[in-house]
């Protein structure tokens, strides 16, 4: 039974198998005051490791220059291999299902061009309505490079009249009677919205079963959700790395792509240097044999100074493991969910969207505050509550196990009610 009260607060945190790890991160002190930082969900803080991790690479290209790619401490001809098996535990696949390059758009458009691949009248492509405007774009460009109509093609899924969530047998009923005409389904594996998590096994399964190749942008997941990619028959995904993965601005992306997939070198992709056969790799030779695994999407050589970030990040997720960030996730949500609901007030309406069920959501929180809702959002930023606001009325928080504390969910629980009154 959870107490909104301080003392309650400071004893889970103390009880915290990961408290430790908070103070191996950075937190951002704005005009002399701590923050109660709550958008792990838009970027994640700064592990104080990070700046070691990327000294090594400064000093030894210092002293390598280019000799660095394969006398440096980390090769960087093979630096993204350093974070493969690291990130496969994080999103449950086999290493030669996943690799560390570019960015989420870009991979997104590079997967389609190997899983988008209409023919006939088997074109349509399912996604959710109010898809991050990205994954929106990305849909929307792709077809139009088919020569194909968008408003004809792309098959947008709502929620029902006065709901603010989509009904998964929604999903499910919309792959069943498009059938033979589907060629994709491509959906965002957590709302960034309203944090909704889909159940990404059964949509495979279902779209398998009318022979679609089933996606997922998992910006909002991976580091997040404890995800079993591998297992649940995916065809693909991809994810940014700066949200939960703590990568810092603008961090390089991660791929999925099912072992079935990544060891078939005859799948349509566009080639690039990086993704050719390593062994001849340097002979500069025509005839693209690509890597027989996810790395043959490779196209450049790896960006080293975005991976040293991501690399630090991934050895504290290493140490913490998924299974441990997982329980206090859905522990510390529920409790800031709890502390929420606690607060009553006749002057600002508003609710919790997101699913209560913690096998639908992961660490987000989407307040929907009606009436006042941006003017309550600019007073908890006054406040030094670093939180995130997205139109038309929602407050998103994302508890992030890692580095926020139950305290910090008392402390947010105190600000938003002082707020409000």
């Amino acid at each position: 039974m959870y107490q909104n009260t301080l003392e309650f607060a400071k004893q889970k945190d103390e009880q915290d198998e990961l408290k430790s790890f908070r103070n191996r991160f950075h937190h951002p002190i704005i005009n002399g005051e701590p923050t109660v930082y709550f958008t792990g969900n838009s970027l994640g803080l700064q592990p104080k490791a990070v700046k070691d991790y990327i000294n090594v690479e400064l000093e030894d290209w210092a002293q390598w220059g280019v000799e660095g790619h394969f006398h440096g401490r980390n090769p960087w001809f093979s630096y993204h291999e350093l974070l493969t098996k690291k990130m496969a535990k994080v999103v449950g696949c086999k290493p030669i299902e996943t690799v560390v390059m570019g960015s989420l758009s870009t991979n997104v458009h590079l997967l389609m061009v190997s899983f988008y691949r209409p023919e006939g009248k088997r074109t349509k492509i399912i996604c959710e309505a109010k898809a991050f405007p990205s994954d929106q774009y990305i849909l929307e460009t792709q077809v139009l490079h088919h020569r194909l109509n968008p408003e004809e093609t792309i098959i947008e899924i709502s929620p029902r009249a006065g709901e603010e969530l989509i009904k998964e047998e929604d999903v499910l009923k919309a792959i069943a009677e498009t059938g033979d005409e589907l060629a994709l389904v491509m959906i965002g594996g957590v709302s960034y919205y309203t944090g909704q998590l889909f159940d990404m096994k059964t949509i495979a399964a279902a779209g398998h079963a009318v022979g679609a190749k089933v996606g997922f942008d998992l910006a909002h997941a991976a580091g997040n959700i404890n995800l079993q990619l591998h297992d649940w028959n995916v065809d693909f995904a991809a994810w940014c790395t700066y949200k939960y993965l703590n990568s810092g601005p603008g961090g390089v992306s991660g791929i999925f792509i099912h072992e079935r997939h990544a060891t078939n070198k005859d799948l349509v992709r566009f080639g690039g240097w990086w993704g050719q056969d390593k062994d001849t790799r340097f002979l500069m030779e025509k005839g693209f044999d690509p890597i027989p695994t996810a790395e043959g999407w490779q196209h450049s050589n790896a960006p080293i100074m975005l991976m040293a970030p991501l690399n630090a990040s991934l050895d504290l997720f290493e140490e913490a493991g998924m299974e441990r960030i997982g329980e206090k996730r859905d522990d510390m949500t529920a409790y800031l969910e709890f502390i929420i609901n606690s607060i009553k007030s006749d002057k600002v309406e508003f609710e919790i969207i997101t699913p209560t069920d913690k096998t639908k959501r992961g660490a987000q929180l989407s307040i929907a505050a009606k009436g006042q809702g941006k003017k309550l959002f600019d007073i908890l930023t006054e406040r030094n509550v670093i939180a995130d606001w997205r139109e038309p009325n929602v407050i998103r928080i994302a508890p992030t196990p890692m580095y926020n504390s139950y305290e910090d969910c008392w402390k947010f629980g105190q600000i938003l009610s002082e707020s409000i009154q």
